[in-house]
Protein backbone atom coordinates (compact mmCIF):
# COMPACT_ATOMS: atom_id res chain seq x y z
CA UNK A 1 0.00 0.00 0.00
CA UNK A 2 2.75 2.58 0.81
CA UNK A 3 4.32 1.82 -2.55
CA UNK A 4 1.03 2.61 -4.31
CA UNK A 5 0.72 5.90 -2.44
CA UNK A 6 4.28 6.80 -3.39
CA UNK A 7 3.59 6.07 -7.06
CA UNK A 8 0.39 8.14 -6.96
CA UNK A 9 2.30 11.00 -5.35
CA UNK A 10 4.97 10.87 -8.07
CA UNK A 11 2.31 10.89 -10.79
CA UNK A 12 0.71 13.88 -9.13
CA UNK A 13 4.02 15.71 -9.11
CA UNK A 14 4.55 15.05 -12.78
CA UNK A 15 1.06 16.35 -13.54
CA UNK A 16 1.65 19.54 -11.61
CA UNK A 17 2.41 22.69 -13.53
CA UNK A 18 5.75 24.44 -13.15
CA UNK A 19 4.16 26.93 -10.75
CA UNK A 20 2.81 24.12 -8.61
CA UNK A 21 6.21 22.39 -8.64
CA UNK A 22 7.79 25.64 -7.46
CA UNK A 23 5.18 25.93 -4.68
CA UNK A 24 5.81 22.29 -3.74
CA UNK A 25 9.54 22.92 -3.54
CA UNK A 26 9.10 25.93 -1.28
CA UNK A 27 6.67 23.96 0.90
CA UNK A 28 9.19 21.15 1.26
CA UNK A 29 11.97 23.46 2.49
CA UNK A 30 9.76 25.07 5.15
CA UNK A 31 11.77 23.58 8.05
CA UNK A 32 14.98 25.01 6.60
CA UNK A 33 13.42 28.45 6.25
CA UNK A 34 12.06 28.16 9.80
CA UNK A 35 15.65 27.68 10.97
CA UNK A 36 16.69 30.69 8.84
CA UNK A 37 19.03 28.50 6.80
CA UNK A 38 17.25 29.04 3.50
CA UNK A 39 15.61 32.27 2.49
CA UNK A 40 15.13 34.58 -0.44
CA UNK A 41 17.16 37.77 -0.59
CA UNK A 42 15.20 41.00 -0.89
CA UNK A 43 15.65 42.35 -4.45
CA UNK A 44 17.63 45.59 -4.78
CA UNK A 45 14.67 47.48 -6.25
CA UNK A 46 12.58 46.66 -3.16
CA UNK A 47 15.42 47.66 -0.82
CA UNK A 48 15.55 50.98 -2.63
CA UNK A 49 11.78 51.38 -2.21
CA UNK A 50 12.23 50.84 1.54
CA UNK A 51 15.12 53.28 1.88
CA UNK A 52 13.94 56.14 -0.35
CA UNK A 53 10.74 58.13 0.08
CA UNK A 54 7.90 56.16 -1.48
CA UNK A 55 6.33 59.31 -2.87
CA UNK A 56 9.57 60.88 -4.06
CA UNK A 57 9.52 62.11 -7.65
CA UNK A 58 12.26 60.44 -9.73
CA UNK A 59 15.28 62.56 -10.74
CA UNK A 60 14.53 61.93 -14.40
CA UNK A 61 10.85 62.73 -14.73
CA UNK A 62 10.40 61.50 -18.27
CA UNK A 63 7.93 58.81 -19.20
CA UNK A 64 10.70 56.39 -20.19
CA UNK A 65 12.35 56.59 -16.76
CA UNK A 66 9.05 56.18 -14.92
CA UNK A 67 8.08 53.22 -17.10
CA UNK A 68 11.49 51.62 -16.47
CA UNK A 69 11.03 51.94 -12.71
CA UNK A 70 7.53 50.47 -12.91
CA UNK A 71 8.84 47.56 -15.01
CA UNK A 72 11.61 46.88 -12.48
CA UNK A 73 9.04 46.74 -9.68
CA UNK A 74 6.68 44.58 -11.75
CA UNK A 75 9.48 42.05 -12.22
CA UNK A 76 9.75 41.36 -8.47
CA UNK A 77 6.24 42.07 -7.18
CA UNK A 78 3.00 40.13 -7.56
CA UNK A 79 0.66 41.39 -10.29
CA UNK A 80 -1.01 44.72 -9.59
CA UNK A 81 -4.78 44.98 -9.25
CA UNK A 82 -5.06 46.59 -12.69
CA UNK A 83 -2.86 43.98 -14.40
CA UNK A 84 -4.54 42.00 -17.17
CA UNK A 85 -5.40 38.40 -16.24
CA UNK A 86 -2.80 35.79 -17.22
CA UNK A 87 -3.12 34.31 -20.68
CA UNK A 88 -5.33 31.24 -20.77
CA UNK A 89 -3.82 27.88 -21.56
CA UNK A 90 -4.56 26.48 -25.00
CA UNK A 91 -6.84 23.82 -23.52
CA UNK A 92 -8.93 26.27 -21.53
CA UNK A 93 -8.94 28.77 -24.43
CA UNK A 94 -10.59 26.10 -26.56
CA UNK A 95 -13.52 26.13 -24.14
CA UNK A 96 -14.02 29.87 -24.59
CA UNK A 97 -15.95 31.54 -21.80
CA UNK A 98 -16.49 28.25 -20.01
CA UNK A 99 -12.90 28.38 -18.74
CA UNK A 100 -11.14 25.24 -17.63
CA UNK A 101 -12.58 21.82 -18.23
CA UNK A 102 -13.62 19.64 -15.32
CA UNK A 103 -10.47 17.56 -15.75
CA UNK A 104 -8.28 20.68 -15.62
CA UNK A 105 -10.12 21.94 -12.54
CA UNK A 106 -9.79 18.54 -10.87
CA UNK A 107 -6.08 18.38 -11.66
CA UNK A 108 -5.52 21.88 -10.29
CA UNK A 109 -7.50 21.13 -7.14
CA UNK A 110 -5.60 17.88 -6.58
CA UNK A 111 -2.29 19.66 -7.04
CA UNK A 112 -3.31 22.38 -4.58
CA UNK A 113 -4.39 19.76 -2.04
CA UNK A 114 -1.10 17.90 -2.39
CA UNK A 115 0.91 21.08 -1.92
CA UNK A 116 -1.14 22.01 1.15
CA UNK A 117 -0.53 18.54 2.60
CA UNK A 118 3.21 18.81 2.02
CA UNK A 119 3.19 22.31 3.56
CA UNK A 120 1.35 21.10 6.68
CA UNK A 121 3.66 18.10 7.03
CA UNK A 122 6.77 20.24 6.62
CA UNK A 123 5.52 22.76 9.18
CA UNK A 124 4.96 19.92 11.64
CA UNK A 125 8.57 18.70 11.43
CA UNK A 126 9.88 21.23 13.95
CA UNK A 127 8.38 21.24 17.42
CA UNK A 128 7.75 24.73 18.87
CA UNK A 129 7.92 26.16 15.34
CA UNK A 130 6.86 29.67 16.38
CA UNK A 131 9.62 29.95 18.97
CA UNK A 132 12.23 28.49 16.61
CA UNK A 133 11.26 31.06 13.95
CA UNK A 134 11.65 33.88 16.48
CA UNK A 135 14.97 32.64 17.87
CA UNK A 136 16.48 31.85 14.47
CA UNK A 137 15.58 35.24 13.01
CA UNK A 138 13.29 33.73 10.36
CA UNK A 139 10.30 35.64 11.73
CA UNK A 140 12.16 38.96 11.53
CA UNK A 141 13.37 38.14 8.00
CA UNK A 142 9.81 37.33 6.89
CA UNK A 143 8.56 40.58 8.41
CA UNK A 144 11.27 42.58 6.63
CA UNK A 145 10.42 40.86 3.32
CA UNK A 146 6.73 41.71 3.79
CA UNK A 147 7.65 45.33 4.52
CA UNK A 148 9.77 45.42 1.35
CA UNK A 149 6.87 44.11 -0.74
CA UNK A 150 4.52 46.69 0.83
CA UNK A 151 6.99 49.51 0.13
CA UNK A 152 7.52 48.31 -3.44
CA UNK A 153 3.77 48.06 -4.02
CA UNK A 154 3.20 51.59 -2.70
CA UNK A 155 6.07 52.90 -4.84
CA UNK A 156 4.69 51.20 -7.96
CA UNK A 157 1.26 52.68 -7.29
CA UNK A 158 2.73 56.17 -6.91
CA UNK A 159 4.77 55.81 -10.10
CA UNK A 160 1.69 54.64 -12.02
CA UNK A 161 -0.21 57.69 -10.79
CA UNK A 162 2.69 59.95 -11.75
CA UNK A 163 2.79 58.30 -15.17
CA UNK A 164 -0.94 58.84 -15.66
CA UNK A 165 -0.61 62.47 -14.53
CA UNK A 166 2.02 63.06 -17.22
CA UNK A 167 -0.14 61.33 -19.84
CA UNK A 168 2.45 58.62 -20.43
CA UNK A 169 1.21 55.66 -22.45
CA UNK A 170 0.92 52.53 -20.34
Amino acid sequence: MPRLLFILFLLLLVACSTTQQSRLGSAAVTPLSDLNIVGDAIPVVLKAAMEEPIYGVPQARGCAEIKAQIAALNAVLPPDVDAPPPAESSASAAHGSLGMSLVERGTAATGDAAIAAVQRSAEGVLPFRTWIRKLSGAEAAAKKAAEAVAAGTARRTFLKGLSAGQNCQQ
